[in-house]
């Protein structure tokens, strides 16, 4: 670590407000290139309070990437879904690459050869899709788990194979997307699916639903639903069917849905500092626009 660094990181053992916040204050700003030295004072460190502040500077640092990356992605219009769950995973796990991520679903992607299929149907593109994913990569929902946090890291669920309906959506979404395939996310409340959206269609229908050949199921192996069954699903809910229930949300929506499932998991572990930053940060990533 550098010798300022390493002076502002002694300044914590300070006792005096003042300086307590204003040393914090510098740490903040120099973001998270310093985590790394952080991290190494918490293991040197003598006695729990330097701990406990180091702890917190940390989690602010993580905490102010996170939220700041996420505004900018969303200004920028929200294009990149996969930046967005990074700069999630970033704000537990900051030493994330998004190009590691990116990479590791390429692998993915580039075993599914359908550009020399161009023969095929919607249907047997996505039985294709399926069998790269949940049989080769085993990738499957957590139920012995569901409610981990580690299933909305797309980090961890890159590393264990197993994660919740958004996380599989999103991995599932991005695969599709280098494949040049129309699929899209839907908000469907308890629950996540997805959209194969007609694309020889040469207009789009004044009822978005009929531009939509049929449903993906990323929770369950990639299985094929008609609108009958989402239907079906949503009377059994006992939710009020809504239009936005059928039809493609944006990247925004699903980085949101992302978050609030973070929120309820350390809501069930009772960690009350986590749910206060996530919360910040949901809140940011709702209130800002995007810029087309």
């Amino acid at each position: 670590m550098s010798q300022e660094v390493n002076t502002l990181i002694t300044l914590l053992e300070d006792n005096d407000k003042e300086v307590l916040n204003a040393v914090t204050g510098e740490l903040v700003k120099r973001g998270v290139t310093v985590i790394s030295s952080l991290e190494k004072a918490w293991e040197q460190a003598s006695n729990q309070e330097l701990q406990e502040r180091l702890e917190s500077v940390i989690h602010n640092i993580q905490f102010k990437h996170a939220k700041d990356k996420l505004r900018n992605w969303v200004e920028d219009g929200a294009h990149n879904l996969l930046k967005g769950a990074c700069y999630i995973a970033q704000f537990q796990y900051p030493n994330t690459n998004y190009e590691d991520i990116d990479r590791a679903i390429s692998k993915i992607s580039n075993d599914i050869y359908l550009s020399a299929n161009n023969n095929l149907s919607a249907i047997e593109k996505v039985k294709l899709l399926n069998y790269v994913i949940y049989d080769l990569n085993n990738f499957s929902r957590n139920t012995t788990n569901f409610y981990s946090p580690q299933n909305s890291f797309i980090n961890q669920v890159l590393e264990s194979r197993k994660g919740n309906p958004i996380s599989l959506g999103i991995i599932y979404l991005t695969v599709a997307e280098k494949l040049g395939l129309p699929i899209f996310g839907v908000n469907l409340p308890k629950s996540f699916i997805l959209a194969y959206k007609n694309e020889f269609r040469h207009y789009d229908s004044d009822d978005a639903r009929n531009d939509i050949l049929f449903y993906i199921n990323p929770y369950n192996k990639g299985s094929i639903l008609n609108r009958r069954e989402i239907e079906h699903f949503i009377v059994q809910q006992n939710l009020t069917s809504k239009p936005d229930f059928y039809v493609p949300c944006d990247n925004k929506s699903i980085i949101e849905r992302l978050i609030t499932n973070l929120i309820i998991a350390f809501q069930r572990l009772g960690f009350e500092d986590k749910i206060k930053l996530l919360e910040e940060i949901l809140y940011a990533v709702n209130k800002t626009r995007i810029e087309h």
